[in-house]
């Protein structure tokens, strides 16, 4: 298993998640939270699950949220680029890292 970190920009992209996920129904939160842990484990263990969107920037699906986690692998483990929502400004994270 690798380890994983945050840019700062997807970190505070987090946090704005996290604000949305508060407005709805606990269970439902709950289990999103678990949900999200369970793809960052994953992406762990398997960094190649995700998807190439552009250049070495992968994405996973957030089920039951519409948002999407944006990565790459790094030889230290997972950095995860953006926390985007699926519907707003596609692509605004591709100039976080050089290709």
């Amino acid at each position: 298993m690798t380890g994983y970190r945050y840019l700062p920009p997807a970190e505070e992209e987090m946090t704005e998640a996290a604000k949305f996920m508060k407005m709805q129904p606990m269970a439902l939160v709950m289990n999103s939270l678990m949900m999200y842990n369970r793809v960052i484990d994953r992406l762990c263990d398997h960094p190649k699950l995700g998807e190439i969107v552009s250049g070495n920037l992968r994405h996973s699906l957030l089920s039951r949220f519409p948002f999407m986690l944006i990565y790459s692998i790094e030889p230290e483990g997972i950095l995860i680029v953006a926390v985007a929502h699926q519907r707003r400004k596609p692509g605004y994270w591709e100039t976080r890292v050089t290709p």
